[in-house]
């Protein structure tokens, strides 16, 4: 039975430290879509959106006046588009097209955010993957909602270089398209090793192919939770602080689990997973840097950083697995830098650069995310960088993924400007040295030997 104190406890979580449900995601099934007459697919796919999500904002809008839980967002992830376009696109222009039916669907049903204009190609591309791929740039440009990912590695299949190499050109383009925004296109766009098929977090969301029809999957959100609930324990042991953090993320997911319960019922679908990752925002108190600097980190960068995170990963999932049933997706501690400002601060002291922040993600929930780079850099160093991350997850057998913005016209010192959740970010230096003759060798990097795993 729940007491009058786990209520007020949960109310203070929402009304002082920054509790949230980050997203609602729908994940629509549109293989069903597919048509080699490239305007029946479109409206196929526009008809079958429109249809299953029609009630999806007014039922996560209901349900955050009756329990009082924000939810920031609710969102759409559906089947890659490289597989619902390879029977009726023949170039990448073709693809765009569908780009922007999806962007009409998202603004009918009033979501804020689709995902799901992917391409999983971690092992070889076909044809019409690859013109989807060259179609990203046009399509991040002329869309407001659109989201893409391109899955290029895995520890099953390896690292397909080529991806890498034409994910390096794609991300420039991006940036070229849309320079007049601080090169906001490639903030929807994030490249994958291991990528889950089940994320509710843009950019990353597609619905995977061993999805059913439909799905409910939720993400919750509670670093400033996490960082008040540790001030109390300053100073004392780790056995403490692990016990205090596990506590706290148990919680969080709970509330998750209750606001996905409710969407499923409410909406017919059946629920798949809570994402429990801790997810930052600019908001002061929304931060996992400050969050590592309450463990005893000067700032974020400091040594001793990249075991702070491991251990509040690790934590973090200890809690949630205890909360619910089905927890999945990408599931620990976020370090997008544009989205946190404790990151942002770090960045601006010269305390976090671009090789620390590698470093930690080889324990942390995703990769390099959100990280603002000079415009000058070149495709073939954006590739280096995504390839390295790549190698850090195949290794690793986990998710790691890159989302890097080249400020077309800024330079280090300056600062970008996204907006909303995606915040603004400092312009970080990367190493200039060349890495073109590694990066435009063909083919793919051999998948680990897994009977001698050190």
């Amino acid at each position: 039975m729940i007491s009058i104190y786990e209520v007020n406890e949960t109310n203070q979580m929402i009304e002082q430290e920054n509790l949230d449900v980050r997203t609602i995601t729908l994940g629509i099934h549109l293989m069903d879509c597919i048509d080699s007459d490239l305007k029946k697919l479109n409206d196929k796919i526009y008809q079958k959106i429109t249809t299953s999500a029609k009630d999806l904002v007014k039922t996560g809008n209901d349900i955050e006046k009756e329990f009082g839980i924000p939810i920031v967002n609710k969102r759409i992830s559906i089947t890659p588009v490289s597989l619902l376009g390879s029977a009726a696109c023949k170039s990448p222009e073709d693809y765009v097209t569908i780009a922007k039916t999806l962007d009409r669907a998202a603004e009918a049903v009033g979501v804020n955010f689709i995902g799901g204009y992917s391409a999983l190609v971690s092992k070889a591309m076909t044809a019409s993957e690859e013109y989807l791929i060259r179609s990203i740039p046009q399509a991040l440009a002329c869309t407001e909602r659109v989201c893409s990912s391109i899955n290029v590695g895995s520890t099953k299949t390896g690292i397909n270089m080529d991806a890498v190499r034409i994910c390096g050109e794609i991300v420039k383009a991006t940036a070229l398209a849309t320079k007049d925004r601080d090169s906001l296109g490639c903030a929807k766009l994030v490249v994958f090793c291991n990528a889950p098929d089940d994320n509710p977090f843009m950019a990353g969301a597609f619905l995977g192919v061993t999805e059913g029809d439909s799905v409910i999957n939720v993400g919750v959100s509670g670093p400033g939770v996490v960082k008040e609930a540790i001030t109390h324990v300053r100073g004392r042991g780790f056995e403490e602080l692990c016990e205090t953090i596990k506590k706290t993320a148990f919680k969080v997911t709970r509330v998750g689990q209750l606001v996905a319960g409710e969407a499923s019922r409410r909406m017919g679908v059946p629920f798949g997973i809570i994402d429990l990752s801790l997810a930052p925002t600019p908001a002061v108190g929304d931060s996992v840097a400050e969050i590592l600097e309450e463990i005893g980190l000067e700032r974020v960068g400091a040594p001793g950083t990249t075991a702070a995170l491991a251990m509040l990963n690790d934590q973090v999932k200890k809690g949630g697995v205890m909360a619910s049933s089905y927890v999945g997706g990408l599931s620990g501690a976020f370090i997008p830098v544009s989205e946190d400002r404790g990151m942002i601060d770090a960045v601006k002291a010269g305390a976090l650069t671009i090789e620390k922040l590698e470093a930690m993600t080889c324990v942390c929930s995703v990769g390099l995310d959100m990280i603002a780079i000079p415009g000058k850099t070149s495709s073939a160093t954006i590739s280096g960088i995504i390839a390295d991350e790549m190698a850090i997850g195949m290794v690793n057998q986990k998710t790691t993924a890159v989302r890097l913005i080249p400020v077309i016209g800024k330079d280090v010192g300056d600062t970008a400007q996204f907006g909303g959740l995606l915040g603004y970010a400092p312009i970080i230096p990367v190493n200039e040295y060349d890495c073109s003759g590694f990066i435009n060798r063909k083919g793919r990097i051999p998948a680990p030997i897994h009977s001698f795993k050190n």
